[in-house]
């Protein structure tokens, strides 16, 4: 059985004015994502700022979110980092507060082998029993999982069952998908590319529109699944302004930005990421408005 099915919000963590967790204001827009027809959420992912939360600070984030979503829908939470050790030490001990799934990004900067990458899955799966979701974000991470080595893994490690796909390479996802005879549970990383991916055999997407769209993404995958796919393709092109702006700067500089607008206290981003520029706001402001956010 999948971790889930349809749109996952990669959702936003939001800060007081000192850059604290503000759990007030995530308890809020948790229950505004449930109330609004996503399907899962994942927490501590690159939109969650995990970069510069500290390794306590992860764990308490995470174990709080499963708590606090009790069951009303799956929670999967990230616990990648460029160090195995870390990341074991993250899966081991989120894992303990049962979690549906584990988002585990490919270590960055280390830029390993794809026998490192291997190696790395099996480590991580082996330290819980936790099914764990491979992501795959080159342009973030500078590390490729290569579908030969991602269909591998998937083969040969019982724990690993899926993949978030980001690379933006639809050949290099259409080969995955016929190495492993769509036996991966495949979600797309890119808000622009969700309806592609499903005619993969995907099985939805994490997704940073999710936060301020979350009804749309999912009756884009649900349509599909229903066999209306003249209306989820209308649903792909007509986000597709909204999904322009939200990545006119690196995310979550610009959806933080749009939870604010709705009205949501996201608070402030935890340095080195900086306030959106006026221009790109102004433009996000229009694209929200003119999709009927605001």
């Amino acid at each position: 059985m999948s971790v889930f099915k349809g749109s996952a919000v990669a959702i936003v963590t939001p800060f007081h004015e000192d850059t604290s967790v503000n759990y007030d204001a995530f308890a809020d827009f948790i229950d505004y994502q449930i109330d609004n027809g996503t399907d899962c959420i994942v927490v501590c992912g690159t939109t969650g700022e995990s970069a510069t939360l500290s390794e306590k600070e992860h764990v308490e984030v995470c174990k709080w979110c499963i708590k606090y979503v009790n069951g009303r829908i799956p929670v999967v939470a990230g616990t990648g980092s460029n160090s195995t050790q870390t990341a074991i030490e993250l899966s081991s001990e989120i894992g303990e507060a049962r979690p549906d799934g584990l988002l585990v990004v490919t270590p960055y900067y280390n830029k390993c082998t794809q026998n490192g990458l291997y190696a790395h899955y099996k480590a991580v799966a082996e330290c819980t029993d936790v099914p764990v979701i491979m992501y795959n974000v080159p342009s973030r991470t500078g590390c490729n999982i290569q579908p030969e080595t991602a269909a591998r893994i998937v083969k040969e490690i019982p724990g690993v069952v899926g993949i978030k796909e980001a690379s933006g390479n639809i050949s290099q996802i259409v080969k995955l998908m016929a190495l492993t005879d769509g036996n991966i549970d495949l979600y797309s990383g890119n808000d622009d590319q969700v309806v592609p991916l499903l005619s993969m055999g995907g099985l939805g997407v994490i997704s940073v529109v999710a936060n301020v769209a979350p009804r749309a993404m999912h009756d884009m995958c649900y349509k599909f699944f229903e066999g209306d796919i003249a209306g989820a393709a209308k649903l792909q092109r007509d986000t597709n302004e909204l999904c322009n702006n939200l990545f006119s700067e690196v995310n979550p500089i610009p959806v933080k930005k749009a939870v604010e607008f709705m009205g949501y206290q996201a608070g402030p981003l935890r340095m080195p990421l900086t306030e959106m520029e006026p221009a790109h706001a102004a433009a996000l402001k229009k694209a929200m408005q003119d999709f009927g956010i605001l």
